[in-house]
């Protein structure tokens, strides 16, 4: 009976070990995975940086002619039980709480952002 316990006992360490050197080959798996997703994004960033003109102008051309205007956001509504991501652009509009206003240059990357999150501020054009 004794060499039943001991056979037993070193078919469980065998199967520890496997368990182990699969958790091993999946962490791997994972960490090559996240550096492949980092590799993607820095390239897309490079790709996206270029030479930045548009049909309707970059904002620091729109600068250069003094043709920037000026808009006045007031936040409405709460962003609570939002969306996470538009609770996150009305952070990035600079709004921190309820009838607060910020004022920002009218370019399209505040209007596209203003657009997202309509349903929550108020605009008024300076």
């Amino acid at each position: 009976m004794a060499e039943k316990k001991k056979t037993s006992k070193a078919a469980a360490s065998k199967t520890g070990s496997k368990k182990t050197a699969s958790k091993k080959s999946a962490s791997k798996k994972t960490a090559s995975k996240k550096t492949a997703s980092k590799k993607t994004a820095a390239s897309k960033a490079a790709s996206t940086s270029g030479t930045g003109s548009t049909a309707t102008g970059s904002a620091p051309e729109k600068a250069a002619a003094g043709k920037v205007g000026r808009i006045r956001v007031t936040l409405v509504r709460s962003p609570v039980g939002k969306i996470g991501k538009h609770r996150d652009t009305v952070r990035g509009l600079g709004l921190r709480r309820m009838h607060h206003s910020v004022e920002l240059d009218d370019t399209p990357a505040i209007r596209g952002m203003v657009r997202k999150v309509d349903y929550l501020v108020r605009v008024e054009e300076i």
